[in-house]
């Protein structure tokens, strides 16, 4: 019994606005890029997005894009790679923008502390040279705040950012072959459709020819000979259905783990970003409670300051270094 090979002259594509791909497409309602079959333009079929009205990175990176830095094209998934490793990236430099913080906090907190010990002015006295004394201890106990501020910032910021996910850049190197292998694969079978197809119009052609000898007289091919062109023929396009239908799979398991893979990295890329929001919002937290805790450490000086009473210190100087009570008067004859 003859194939029906003229009902798969083309491939039968996925459809990847579907979450069960495998419909059957005539030739005419099918474009072929880069070894991906797509809905023709001219002819294409509403597609429901897998993810409606959420921009998902499953929904629109099937298409391969011109590299701007060559001649050549770079994967959509490829893209989807470099948003992930770029974000690991930003991660890291966030984490030494942190870290220099860091370094001005312990460098300003060690100032304050030297300035602290500062012998200037120590010779005032009464309720002044107390307040006073009291501006320079509240240096020390800044320089105290700012110490843990900068352990906070160490702990709770730097070394979270620094270290989350250690390894992602290996994870995503297995995640890049895992897909490139599925493309590949994806790409030999095409190469053996396409073959398979030239193969089937060789053997039609050759079908042709000798039943047209045949008719005219033009050779002495018998029955058998156009019997056995016929079987070619049918071989050849049982070929090119069997060819078509192991890349309908090699696509449908690319279509699956493209699916499941991008919405990984949706995943992923959701929590890096929550995390640093996280961690940022630690940061300003902190810097709040460092705020509160240099209040605290001026509320004794403004007490003080407070307290500042010139006519009293005034008698406690006088009692101190006084000389003599006793006025001049007038000298008499």
């Amino acid at each position: 019994m003859e194939s029906s090979f003229d009902d798969v002259s083309c491939l039968s594509p996925q459809n990847l606005g579907s979450s069960s791909p495998g419909k059957k497409q005539s030739k005419e309602n099918t474009i072929t890029i880069n070894c991906v079959t797509f809905p023709h333009p001219d002819t294409m079929p509403e597609q429901q997005l897998l993810k409606p009205t959420e921009w998902s990175y499953c929904d629109y990176f099937w298409a391969d894009k011109k590299d701007p830095q060559g001649n050549g094209t770079v994967a959509g998934f490829e893209l989807l790679l470099q948003k992930q490793l770029k974000g690991k990236q930003m991660q890291k430099e966030m984490s030494e923008f942190i870290r220099e913080r860091i370094k001005i906090e312990e460098e300003y907190a060690k100032n304050l502390a030297k300035l602290s010990q500062n012998s200037l002015a120590a010779q005032e006295e009464g309720s002044l040279g107390e307040a006073w004394a009291q501006v320079k201890k509240s240096l020390a106990d800044e320089a105290e705040v700012h110490l843990k501020f900068s352990a906070k910032l160490h702990s709770e910021v730097e070394r979270p950012l620094m270290n989350f996910r250690e390894n992602f850049k290996k994870d995503m190197k297995k995640c890049d072959h895992h897909i490139a292998d599925l493309r590949k694969q994806l790409s030999s079978r095409y190469a053996a459709v396409e073959k398979a197809r030239k193969a089937l119009t060789e053997r039609q052609r050759d079908l042709e020819m000798k039943t047209q000898q045949l008719e005219i007289k033009l050779s002495n091919k018998t029955e058998e000979d156009i019997k056995k062109a016929r079987r070619k023929s049918t071989q050849a396009g049982d070929d090119l259905m069997r060819c078509v239908d192991l890349y309908n799979q090699a696509q449908s398991k690319w279509f699956e783990e493209m699916v499941t893979t991008t919405l990984e990295l949706e995943r992923l890329e959701v929590e890096r970003v929550e995390m640093i929001r996280q961690h940022l919002c630690q940061y300003t937290q902190l810097r709040h409670e460092t705020d509160m805790f240099n209040q605290s450490t001026v509320e004794p000086v403004d007490q003080l300051l407070r307290k500042v009473d010139p006519a009293k210190d005034r008698e406690l100087w006088v009692r101190e270094h006084k000389t003599g009570n006793i006025r001049p008067v007038d000298m008499e004859i």
